[in-house]
């Protein structure tokens, strides 16, 4: 029955009444028409045709659209095509991926560091604070007449980054420009989105509150003296597969380098503005970081963050980076809008889908978002309009190009949401949003694997993420609201993936840190995803026919 069931992908989510609402039936190409069956199966609501097959790009797939948008009644159901099985059971409802919504964001709550977690609000993933960083060392690499080798610096708080326990600033970088401009995009929306954090009951935002405890960790990480930004704050090596704080290794703060410094001005900047209103002493601290990071990186223009040679050794990951033009796009994109100070204003560059090294396109939304910069308007709608005109087999941009499956693919899937959504904002036609959506489907089932990848959501979902607490908790559930890597042909953890071709290359086992892993640079692009389609799913006519 298990082979049934994979046959048919679907957001396990579920699906709004009046929004595009498609499954992909694989490798069927005897059946014709698929029925929409009630979940006490006592009644068939709704059959269609099925689509015409098609040959995935990207595998040896073929594919049949399941296509039931004209069905809108509330209620759980599933999918049945003769011959081939039924679905997991869905939802349609007004709320259709509220969950998928806060399980992303308190997905940070659980990778706090220097905090219990307690039971009323982590359940029972509870758990005692790990890694205070009261004492974190100097390493030589970062030494200087001020701070040298053995100083001693308090750093706590933060995210632990991923599967491991090391907080890294360029990481943070792509992370909090994410969250923040979700903010920024749908305030209204978020000033009443709670999701059950210590913070909830305050005046301030569960986004922000989530977003101000990595903030003060990261601005503890500028040394005082010339503004510089250590790269992370770091064991020596990776810990093992234990609970946070079990293992007691020496923590450092490590070499600056003009990435760090650059992804924190941009930070720090942005933080700024949005803070204002909340707290102006934290707003005006921000300010005062972020001129004084990009006046050091002014200084060291081109200073790459280089592990190699340290001693004692680093090795846990270096987040390096060569290429500073989208970091100093990005930050003096900030630093303009918060100061409106023209030295700050950055010349345009080409940007791309975001990610760690290549945030320039975090910049674009900014200056979108509050100066309708003509330039980049058009940019961003050209490169919309390439992701809608070729979808995959599976009836999303995500998988147009095999490009698209690398390591942290489902990343590309969400922040290519995004672009979209920004398409939608700068005119207004719902294609795009339809299209952002499609990739939300895709991460929550409706892509070649089958799985949900987003922890705890749906009834196939990623259950074992190479994710510390989750492999040595003892729970059998893993964290929830945690988004996996995805398909990455690359595999480089030379662990045994079942399929190797570029979609279906993903191996749900704690090995797999190449596609299995977690990190919250990927989950900010699907927190950001998820919020935006619930805050616009009204004006967009989803949850009720648009006049």
């Amino acid at each position: 029955m298990l082979s049934l069931f994979l046959s048919i992908m679907l957001n396990q989510a579920g699906f709004y009444p009046h929004a595009p609402k498609v499954a992909v039936v694989t490798n069927c190409p005897a059946a014709s028409r698929f029925y929409v069956i009630t979940a006490d199966k006592k009644d068939t609501v709704f059959s269609a045709n099925l689509g015409e097959e098609k040959q995935s790009t990207n595998s040896d797939t073929k594919t049949r659209i399941a296509d039931f948008t004209q069905f809108s009644t509330k209620g759980s159901f599933f999918i049945h095509v003769p011959g081939v099985g039924n679905s997991s059971v869905f939802k349609i409802s007004d709320d259709a991926n509220r969950e998928v919504a806060i399980a992303t964001l308190k997905g940070y709550y659980y990778q706090r560091v220097s905090m219990p977690l307690e039971e009323k609000y982590a359940g029972k993933w509870h758990r005692p604070a790990g890694h205070p960083d009261t004492a974190a060392y100097i390493h030589p690499s970062a030494a200087d007449e001020h701070r040298p080798a053995g100083t001693i610096i308090s750093s706590p708080g933060g995210w632990y980054d991923a599967g491991d326990y090391n907080k890294y600033i360029v990481n943070s970088g792509i992370t909090m420009g994410t969250l923040l401009s979700a903010y920024e995009d749908f305030p209204a929306y978020f000033s009443k989105f709670h999701t059950n954090i210590p913070e909830s009951n305050d005046a301030i935002p569960d986004i922000l509150d989530e977003v101000i405890y990595n903030l003060r960790w990261m601005l503890s990480m500028q040394d005082p003296n010339d503004g510089g930004v250590y790269n992370k704050c770091t064991n020596a090596s990776f810990d093992g597969m234990v609970m946070p704080g079990v293992t007691k290794a020496p923590r450092y703060v490590v070499q600056k380098g003009t990435a760090a410094a650059l992804d924190f001005a941009a930070v720090t900047a942005q933080a700024s503005r949005v803070l204002k209103q909340y707290s102006k002493g934290l707003a005006d601290t921000c300010l005062k970081a972020a001129e004084k990071a990009w006046e050091w990186a002014k200084q060291h223009p081109a200073m790459e963050y280089n592990q190699k040679d340290f001693q004692p050794p680093i090795t846990t990951g270096p987040y390096g980076d060569k290429y500073f033009k989208d970091e100093w796009f990005w930050a003096g994109a900030e630093l303009y809008i918060t100061t409106k100070q023209e030295k700050y204003k950055p010349e345009i560059i080409e940007a791309g889908l975001p990610s760690w090294n290549n945030v320039g396109m975090l910049g674009y939304y900014t200056l979108l978002r509050f100066n309708k910069e003509p330039q980049l308007r058009e940019k961003v709608i050209s490169m919309a309009d390439r992701y809608a005109a070729n979808l995959s087999a599976f009836q999303t941009p995500m998988g147009q190009s095999v490009r698209d499956f690398n390591w942290g693919s489902n990343s590309n899937a969400a922040n290519q949401g995004i672009l979209l959504i920004n398409a939608y904002k700068l005119t207004g036609d719902k294609k795009y949003i339809d299209l952002a959506l499609s990739n939300l489907d895709y991460l929550l089932g409706r892509n070649a694997t089958g799985y949900c990848f987003v922890t705890g959501i749906g009834s196939k979902s990623t259950m074992h993420p190479h994710h510390r607490p989750s492999v040595a908790d003892g729970i059998k559930e893993p964290v929830p609201g945690l988004l996996a890597a995805g398909p990455n042909p690359g595999m480089q953890d030379k662990c045994k993936y079942e399929f190797t071709a570029p979609e279906l290359a993903y191996a749900d086992i704690e090995c797999s840190y190449a596609s299995n892993e977690i990190a919250i640079n990927w989950n900010a692009p699907i927190v950001y995803l998820a919020n935006a389609l619930e805050a616009l799913k009204r004006r967009v006519g989803y949850t009720q026919p648009k006049k």
